[in-house]
């Protein structure tokens, strides 16, 4: 098993533009982003797991570990690389379960840990598919469509005149959902939805605040939103408050939507037994393909849609997300980064094929993807 490290320098993080560049050279450290309280870096990290058999077959595996890629990576070297050598690479189920145990007594479920699993256990996926010829879409039992529609995440910009011009600008390009990264106050952010619906009015809109309100702050920004027809209201509250939560969602009449800082079937559960959330938002990169599954199923139980979070992983991280987004039954719409999905592409041999609108389901063995290995190895080294 091989692990690889990666941090591609991107210019101006905040505004996100597509200029892209492979510098190694010193940039400031990690930093948190006004008004939102978690630490970002100014690069795209990411940790890529490849499993490689006696045969020669390989299977490549992504975490979704935007700080401290480093962490991960040690724990699947000294923890989880052991287990695997020797073992049948197509008892993927079997496998992710004995390396989920082998920390779960002492509260390792989630965290780097849970990073660490999530990039292996997607490797297992696609060397499993790969064996056997099959997308993994087919080993999850079929795919319900051939084609993923997205949303466009995120109009980088301070300014909502700015903001407007970005909304209006992907609306010409056939954009029809934008989900807008707000979190500022609840007038400021309702202003904001009004400023980018006037410059935009064919594209429906929802919200991100960034887990930065109260929940009497977070009831008027919400009955606020739904009375404008916004899609969903993403990370209200604290995100370790459930009770919260719920007490939101039966306040408002607006689709709740949580699932980014959830790792598991055992975290989601309770979320899905109180209603506390109405967009259910697995993030694979975190989950890994066989608990976003396990989600998706426990979603479908309980009537609820999924929405798959994609924050900054790369083109495996993106191809794993595709893959789940064809196989659940109760899927709806798949984040598109526009930015992450322009870096994350320099590690593909070719481009997965799709866009802003959309994406076709990869079809070809495994995740559908080839990895240029000799891109990641220099990355690797540069990072």
């Amino acid at each position: 098993m091989d692990c690889f490290v990666l941090k591609l320098q991107h210019a101006e993080p905040y505004l996100g533009t597509t200029s892209v560049t492979g510098s190694a050279e010193p940039l400031p450290g990690y930093a948190v982003r006004h008004p939102w309280r978690s630490i970002y870096s100014p690069r795209f990290e990411t940790l890529l797991v490849r499993l490689t058999t006696t045969s020669g077959a390989t299977g490549w595996g992504e975490a979704l570990a935007p700080v401290a890629p480093e962490v991960p990576a040690e724990v699947v070297r000294r923890l989880l690389a052991p287990v695997l050598i020797g073992a049948d690479p197509t008892r993927v189920r079997p496998l992710s379960a004995a390396l989920r145990d082998l920390m779960r007594e002492r509260g390792h479920l989630g965290g780097h840990q849970g990073d660490a699993l999530a990039a292996v256990d997607i490797a297992l996926w696609d060397l499993a598919g790969r064996l056997a010829g099959l997308p993994v879409h087919e080993l999850l039992g079929g795919a319900f469509r051939e084609h993923v529609p997205t949303y466009v995440s995120g109009l980088p910009s301070r300014d909502d005149g700015e903001r407007g011009v970005l909304a209006a600008e992907w609306a010409a390009k056939g954009v029809e959902r934008i989900k807008l990264h707000l979190g500022h106050s609840v007038d400021a952010d309702l202003a904001t939805v009004d400023a980018v619906r006037a410059a935009a009015p064919s594209v429906a809109l929802a919200v991100d605040a960034h887990w930065r309100y109260d929940l009497s702050a977070a009831t008027r920004l919400g009955r606020g939103l739904a009375a404008r027809g916004v899609l969903f209201l993403e990370a209200p509250l604290a995100p370790e408050d459930l009770a919260g939560h719920t007490d939101l969602a039966r306040r408002i009449d607006l689709p709740v939507a949580v699932g980014e800082a959830l790792r598991h079937r055992y975290e989601f559960l309770p979320w899905l037994r109180e209603r506390a959330v109405g967009l259910v938002q697995p993030d694979v990169a975190r989950t890994g393909i066989s608990e976003a599954m396990a989600v998706a199923e426990l979603a479908a139980a309980n009537h609820l849609p999924i929405a798959p979070h994609h924050s900054v992983g790369l083109g495996v991280a993106l191809a794993a997300g595709l893959q789940v987004s064809a196989a659940a039954e109760l899927f709806t719409v798949f984040e598109y980064q526009p930015m992450a999905t322009v870096v994350g592409q320099r590690i593909l041999a070719a481009p997965l094929p799709g866009g802003p609108d959309g994406f076709a389901v990869p079809n070809g063995p495994g995740l559908g993807i080839e990895v240029d290995d000799h891109t990641v190895s220099a990355l690797s080294e540069e990072s």
